[in-house]
């Protein structure tokens, strides 16, 4: 039966609205770093991902080829820390097993745990990383769902705009968006952490980016890459995140959905995709409810843009770096 969508009820919802996964944060503010944890309600959901930058820090991402056997995910995790930060899986899969939740086998239950990393280490301290301790916690925080946006979590020392170096780079965090449409739900996590500028995409106003701190006036990132000004924090950044919805698709499929939420990444960022960066986007459905693939593509790439919006203008200034709060 063909379903029709209107756009009069297009409804914009809390992220926390999509009740069929709980969504965690946790920090080492010392560190500027930490996590952000997405779990199935019913431990376990499927999954797709597409990595778009050339400099990627994940775990289990192979899991999630379409060729690939394993069709369930127990848990997505979005970390700092670069490749260090990998070790807070180890924490999310301890506390999984736990639980048992995880694919059986007869020596128990083996959680599958994807994650990926974005390069915090540059804003405080390199010596304190998401870890063992960390992961764990953010799964705690989870049972309570207390993600909120800002500077918090995977975002805690996400920073954008770092093509002319870090003394011109400006505070990020995480963020959120999500929208409900008839009875299909999708939303966006994302740890917005770019080497390029940011947009509002709505109306192409420059938000955050580059910027000179003595006039407050935004600087052009793509306009260094042409006069190869290339500083050594070009290779500092990665923005990852995840589309969540509760339409029904198959591995396959949500790896498509994944490829179109870059569309919104690239409304927002500039530049992006680009060798110095790691981008990389999950998807995943809890498959509740019928669905066009392409309606929900495209209003996860809505999504996104405004999730990065959102990382923007709900993150404070911290660390000596400036927010959007600061400059507008």
């Amino acid at each position: 039966q063909e379903r029709r969508y209107n756009m009069t009820i297009l409804k914009q919802i809390s992220i926390h609205e999509l009740t069929d996964f709980k969504i965690g944060n946790a920090e080492y503010t010392e560190g500027a770093t930490g996590c952000t944890v997405i779990l199935p309600r019913d431990k376990g959901a499927t999954c797709g991902v597409d990595i778009r930058g050339g400099g990627p820090a994940n775990r289990e991402g192979g899991l999630l080829n379409p060729l690939a056997a394993n069709d369930s995910v127990n848990a997505v995790l979005l970390s700092g820390g670069s490749a260090f930060g990998l070790e807070a899986s180890i924490g999310v899969t301890k506390y999984l097993e736990e639980k048992g939740i995880g694919f059986p086998t007869d020596s128990g239950v083996v959680p599958i745990v994807c994650q990926s990393c974005l390069f915090d280490l540059e804003m405080h301290t390199s010596q304190i990383r998401p870890d063992t301790a960390l992961g764990y916690q953010v799964c705690l925080n989870a049972e309570n769902n207390n993600y909120t946006d800002g500077n918090v979590g995977a975002g805690c020392g996400a920073t954008c705009g770092k093509a002319y170096g870090s003394e011109h780079m400006m505070k990020t965090g995480v963020g959120s968006c999500a929208y409900q449409l008839g009875d299909v739900k999708v939303g966006v996590i994302v740890a917005c952490n770019s080497m390029g500028d940011v947009f509002d995409y709505t109306n192409g106003t420059q938000i955050a980016g580059a910027i000179d701190y003595n006039t407050k006036q935004f600087l052009n990132c793509e306009e260094a890459l042409y006069m190869m000004q290339m500083h050594s924090q070009l290779h500092t950044n990665t923005t990852i995140g995840i589309v969540l919805t509760n339409a029904s698709f198959n591995k396959t499929q949500l790896t498509k959905i994944a490829s179109m939420a870059h569309d919104g990444m690239a409304r927002s960022i500039n530049p992006i995709h680009t060798e110095f960066d790691g981008d990389t986007i999950y998807a995943m459905s809890s498959g509740k409810v019928k669905a066009d693939l392409n309606v929900i593509g495209t209003l996860a790439a809505r999504c996104f843009a405004e999730a990065i919006t959102a990382s923007v203008k709900n993150s404070e200034s911290m660390y000596g770096v400036l927010s959007y709060k600061d400059i507008h």
